[in-house]
């Protein structure tokens, strides 16, 4: 077997900057610029590993699409077929760039380490003011929510996959400062463990939108992906040309190996730089303790310890001679031998190598060196051509196989046979040491890669004088997504149980099936069992994952993408994050949209927060007109109770209540737009009319004053703006007489509440006490003279009051054109609720109002006229008697009678007239 060279990768430079930018987070206490961190555009090498010699892939090209380019953004390029990290090399990601960058740089933007960089001094402002509040994490990472919206507003169709991108930064850079503040806190404050609890999740939703735009671009690209554009591997070639074109033709295996890569940048981020955090420090001897003993034990004079021990020191004398190394020597073999599994774990083959050699151990970085795919780049090349060098390990076959007994023997500690277990593809050799759900589903799909990618290259390229073989179980395993979810809930882990059922792990779970339906219902079933428990970031994830479906064209459940956005929106609401609602509403359906948009500004009360939620409603393309109209209405059905007649008790004003208050100042919706003045008439006419029928007159003026004096000519004005020359439609016809009606009574009222008023203010006459004094007698005299004068500018003021009084009443009583509150033309599409009101209105107000104009007229002596209230009540032409019960018909009468017999006192006749001798 060859013995491969181990080479120093370039890795190592950036693994040690990625590891100083970690300590920078963790060490709080420490001010270092967190400018030198790698942003996320930059080239991060990734360690080479099984199946990943650099190599030029053909192209994949597809049929000219121009959605598909813009929403791939490819512009105009034929995207590459690209390999990225991951321990079986990534064949499957797509992406746009050029031959000569392309791996890098999709190694940068989708699987490498990245920290949105920011000025030092400002994060540590931040951080400061944040650890003051109750709850430092929900308040350092409430700017998640506009700056989603904002993301997602400025990218269109075209660049679906770099909004993505964006929210996995916005995620990455929240969680930089969250890191810090958690690195601050105090142990054991409980406002800090939430904080905690925050950071974890806003990791899991960082890394899972990682994940989504890693597999749905390719998705979308072999959707529409040409087979006949693909080329078929020579007969003749070899054992990499052919995984090229597996992870070219099979989608399953590019994606599944996507899993593997984004689960190993999980781990990369997470592992910091062994350079400096691993405790050894042998430069080329391993086993120096053992060496020194055994030293020791041949000089003549030593006097050495009798403990048996290994006599010598290859790498298989431990297990050969079935005799231990010195105790320290074996915790350091037991330390590297964890370290090293957690850089394969991490994809970071290179950097394992590189650990080897510095402690010594370059024969165990050889046996890591062994999975390159074997390819000759000479066999079909053209003859006489310079030859170029041969790639691989033509021995891998044999390689793996000895990887696979060491997986197997148990004299091996469990982390190196884990190592080698993850080399050949041994699960059950693997599982052992994976703790935690990322860790296992890692270890199912990078054993399932293997698999598959195994059995391809027996099937095309088999040499036919190998004797030996891998397990028949693991050659022919039928791998499936489903089957590998399965395997997984049926583990004995607790943790792992534990963490199958945490709300991210759900989600990447049915992203990495593809299984939109599934998602939907498991969203479904966390609104029905704890939505008000939800954590509002997840609802931000769940709403912006469904849009991005949308995006896509891919099909959501509507009925329960409706019920995230409203539950987000509700969340907005709660959260005080008003300005951005109006966004979320506008993908609901148009009638909920309007529903939920009008619950929203119910609660609205400030003038200036009014007009800027209406220009958002307009920016999101709402019906702002329908919405204000829905608003109004909602707000005055409110506690409507009946609309019931005021009894026939003397006159008292009801008060006016708050929750009047409310309905007065809710008209307000309806006067920013002059377009909607007829809709303010017919919706303040409506308030007005329950107002009325409730005796609070003083409300119902409030809400006439709320309608602007010009309204009616405005209305005019519009409807002749649109050039048609018939007249106004009935309804606004008739809302128009009404607003008139009810001006009219509002004036006869507020005049006789002034005349009331006036009356019962008459001047006082002075008396003068029975023999006076002369002082007395003349100031007497002085007060009468005074009276005198008062009284004739009081009964001048009342009787000018009485006059306006009694026209305006008879104004009311006897209004134009069919009667007060009496529609002229018919509305096709009557309301027959505002009808029955009206009708109501004017059986509780115009027989109540005659009473007062009797009383005016009986008080100033104007009983002739009472008398002919009784002509004007049976008059046919205005049928006032209708409008009358027979309870109030007999008051009148009382009333009238009353009025005749002080005709009679006067020397009249009953009806005023003078008796005829």
């Amino acid at each position: 077997m060859l013995s491969p060279v181990i080479r120093e990768p370039e890795v190592t430079r950036t693994a040690r900057k990625q590891s100083a930018q970690k300590r920078v987070l963790i060490r709080a206490s420490h001010d270092e610029n967190l400018g030198n961190t790698t942003p996320r555009n930059q080239m991060i090498p990734r360690t080479p590993s099984l199946f990943r010699q650099p190599f030029t892939p053909p192209n994949r090209s597809l049929p000219k699409h121009p959605d598909v380019s813009c929403i791939l953004g490819t512009e105009g390029r034929s995207p590459q077929l690209t390999q990225s990290s991951g321990f079986l090399g990534s064949l499957s990601m797509v992406t746009s760039l050029d031959d000569s960058n392309w791996a890098a740089a999709f190694a940068a933007r989708h699987l490498g380490l990245f920290t949105k960089t920011e000025p030092n001094n400002v994060t540590e402002e931040v951080s400061a003011v944040m650890l003051r509040e109750d709850d430092p994490g929900e308040a350092a990472s409430s700017s998640m929510f506009p700056d989603f919206l904002q993301s997602f507003l400025k990218h269109s169709l075209s660049t679906v996959f770099d909004l993505v991108e964006e929210y996995e930064n916005i995620c990455s850079s929240q969680v930089n400062i969250l890191s810090k503040m958690v690195s601050r806190a105090t142990p054991g404050l409980q406002k800090f463990s939430k904080t905690a609890s925050m950071l974890w999740l806003l990791q899991q939703e960082m890394v899972t939108w990682r994940l989504l735009v890693s597999l749905y671009r390719d998705r979308i690209q072999s959707s529409l992906q040409n087979g006949n554009m693909l080329t078929t591997p020579a007969a003749n070639a070899s054992e990499k040309t052919f995984v090229e074109a597996l992870f070219q033709r099979e989608s399953l295996v590019r994606q599944c190996q996507m899993v593997v890569d984004w689960l190993e940048s999980i781990a990369k981020e997470e592992i910091g730089d062994f350079s400096d955090n691993i405790e050894f420090y042998a430069k080329s001897v391993y086993w120096e303790n053992t060496l020194h003993i055994l030293k020791q034990r041949q000089l003549a004079s030593s006097i050495g310890s009798a403990r048996p021990l290994v006599t010598e020191l290859d790498p298989d004398a431990p297990i050969r001679q079935k005799m231990p190394l010195d105790d320290l020597d074996r915790e350091d073999e037991v330390r590297l031998l964890k370290y090293l599994f957690t850089l394969i774990r991490a994809g970071m083959t290179d950097e394992a190598q590189r650990l080897c050699k510095r402690c010594g151990q370059a024969w165990r970085a050889a046996t890591l060196e062994g999975w390159k795919l074997y390819h000759d780049p000479n066999i079909n090349g053209e003859i006489g051509a310079e030859l170029e060098p041969v790639e691989g390990n033509p021995y891998r076959r044999i390689w793996k196989i000895s990887c696979w007994r060491m997986a197997e023997d148990e004299r091996f500690n469990k982390y190196e046979r884990a190592i080698y277990a993850a080399l050949s593809g041994n699960l059950k050799q693997l599982l052992p040491v994976c703790d935690t759900w990322e860790d296992t589903v890692w270890a199912y799909f990078r054993v399932m890669v293997d698999s598959l990618v195994e059995q391809e290259i027996r099937l095309s390229v088999m040499a036919q004088n190998e004797t030996e073989e891998l397990p028949r179980e693991y050659l022919e395993a039928n791998w499936t997504l489903e089957k590998v979810f399965e395997e997984l809930q049926a583990t004995d882990k607790k943790r792992v149980l534990e963490e199958n059922q945490e709300h991210y792990h759900i989600v990447q779970k049915f992203l990495i099936l593809g299984n939109i339906d599934g998602l939907m219902d498991e969203f479904s079933r966390w609104l029905s069992k704890s939505r008000s428990k939800l954590p509002g970031h997840l609802l931000r994830f769940m709403t912006h994952l469904i849009l991005f479906f949308r995006t896509l064209g891919l099909q959501t459940k509507e009925e329960v993408s409706v019920e995230v956005l409203k539950t987000y929106i509700q969340l907005l609401i709660s959260e005080g994050n008003t300005h951005l609602i109006a966004f979320y509403c506008c993908h609901l359906p148009q009638d909920l949209a309007v529903a939920q948009y009008a619950l929203f500004l119910e609660g609205v009360t400030d003038f200036e927060h009014r007009h800027i939620s209406l220009e958002l409603a307009r920016e999101a393309d709402l019906d702002v007109e329908t919405i204000t109209k829905t608003v109004v209405e909602n707000i005055r059905k409110k506690n409507n109770g009946e609309f019931s007649p005021h009894d026939l008790s003397p006159d008292q004003e009801s008060e006016t209540t708050q929750e009047d208050r409310v309905k007065i100042d809710v008209i307000d919706w309806l006067l920013f737009d002059p377009a909607q003045r007829s809709e303010a008439l017919k919706q303040g006419n409506a308030i007005m009319r329950k107002f009325l029928a409730l005796k609070k007159h003083e409300a119902a003026k409030e809400v006439f004053l709320k309608i602007p004096r010009d309204s009616i000519a405005e209305i005019y004005n519009l409807w002749e703006e649109r050039g048609t020359h018939s007249s106004l439609p009935a309804e606004i016809d008739n809302a128009v007489r009404e607003h008139l009606c009810i001006r009219a009574y509002l004036e006869a009222h507020e005049t006789f509440t002034e005349w009331f008023n006036h009356m019962n203010a008459a001047p006082q006459k002075p008396t003068l006490i029975s023999q006076p004094s002369f002082t007395e007698q003349i100031a007497y005299e002085h007060k009468e003279k005074k009276y005198e004068m008062d009284y004739d500018i009081w009964k001048g003021h009342l009787d000018a009051l009485t006059a306006d009084v009694k026209e305006k009443m008879y104004n009311v009583l006897l209004f134009v054109d069919g009667g007060w509150m009496v529609d002229v033309r018919e509305d096709p599409e009557e309301d027959h609720e505002r009808t029955h009101q009206m009708v109501l209105l004017r059986k509780l107000c115009l027989p109540r109002l005659c009473f007062l104009l009797h009383t005016i007229l009986h008080t100033t002596g104007q009983y002739q006229e009472c008398l002919q209230l009784a002509d004007m009540v049976s008059s046919e032409r205005h049928k006032l008697y209708l409008v009358f019960s027979k309870q109030e018909l007999k008051k009148l009468l009382q009333k009238l009678r009353e009025s005749s017999l002080m005709l009679l006192d006067q020397g009249l006749d009953p009806l005023g007239y003078e008796i005829q001798s």
